[in-house]
């Protein structure tokens, strides 16, 4: 597991209490403050503050013109969508020079909030169809990064894949940043075999694919397709059933090594999730643990069964 230190993510800075918000005030948020300040490296960014829109600050908004979005002052009228898109442009590029982990943007902000911002017409009632303009940015400018909102953490699933991804995304960054060898690919892809198979199927075939006819390409290109469907399968978020599926793939590993009794209380166990009766982290405790008694070196090495810090709890709570 990486360590705290070496997991830079980018965070709205409101969220961390920093009174930087158009009214002088801020939008703590005590789960990144308290509990992810523990395991990241938060880069604070306000856009409106650090584009020179003053603070306080009038309120904006997002106003659709044509096939445009324009960021302007409620009151006034004021437009400030130039000043903002040039602010982001170069804000991304320095962002990119940290490699990030992840980002945690602040929810409904006409220039952070990630989705469902309100998009005010000519007449009517706003649409929840807007993006922030500097989440727009780093969107585009940086697809693959592991990016969420600090209002959808509050989902336990939403929040556990978040963080899955981060640290997903730190492991790879890992293999990627040196002279890496194709047995190093190779080793990487197996040992989060489980772990794709858990979100999504088809991109769990499609990597197997690529690593199976990687040297056919240029290193750069492989790199970058394996990265992007990598993340993209992790996207997806895992259900019930198809973490149940795994489990049951995963305890196939250790049917001739348990007794009658353990096979059944751990069949028992991925039945009970399956059905909603317990978390995911009892099944993946006692699976955890036979593996580590039988050392089984597969499963031992399998990132599914730990993907972060079991001081989270993230799964106590799927």
């Amino acid at each position: 597991m990486s360590r705290s230190s070496d997991i830079r993510v980018g965070v709205s800075s409101c969220l961390l209490g920093e009174a930087v918000r158009y009214d002088g005030g801020h939008k703590r948020d005590r789960f990144v403050t308290d509990v992810l300040a523990n395991h990241f490296e938060w880069v604070p960014v306000c856009p409106e503050f650090e584009a020179g829109l003053g603070l306080p600050r009038p309120a904006m908004r997002l106003v659709r013109d044509g096939d445009s979005v324009r960021m302007v002052e409620i009151a006034s009228g004021k437009d400030h969508t130039k000043t903002m898109e040039r602010y982001a442009a170069r804000r991304v590029r320095a962002l990119r020079s940290l490699e990030l982990c992840g980002y945690v943007l602040k929810r409904d902000s006409p220039s952070c909030g990630m989705t469902r911002v309100k998009l005010y017409g000519t007449k009517g009632s706003p649409e929840r169809k807007g993006t922030g303009l500097f989440a727009k940015a780093l969107l585009e400018a940086l697809p693959d990064l592991p990016v969420e909102e600090e209002g959808r953490l509050n989902d336990p699933r939403l929040r556990e894949n978040f963080i899955e991804r981060v640290f997903a995304f730190r492991r790879l960054r890992d293999l990627f940043s040196t002279r890496w060898t194709w047995s190093q690919v190779v080793a990487f892809h197996t040992a989060h075999k489980l772990q794709l198979m858990a979100h999504c199927q088809k991109d769990y075939r499609e990597l197997g694919r690529l690593v199976a006819e990687g040297k056919r390409h240029p290193r750069a290109v492989f790199r970058d397709g394996y990265q992007k469907t990598f993340m993209a399968g992790l996207a997806q978020i895992t259900s019930p059933g198809r973490a149940a599926n795994v489990l049951q793939h995963a305890a196939g590993h250790l049917k001739k090594l348990l007794e009658g009794p353990a096979r059944r209380e751990l069949a028992e166990l991925i039945h009970d999730y399956r059905k909603g009766l317990v978390p995911l982290v009892v099944p993946i405790t006692m699976l955890r643990h036979h593996a580590r008694a039988h050392d089984v070196d597969y499963l031992n090495g399998q990132t599914f069964l730990e993907p972060h810090p079991r001081e989270l709890m993230l799964r106590n709570h799927v």
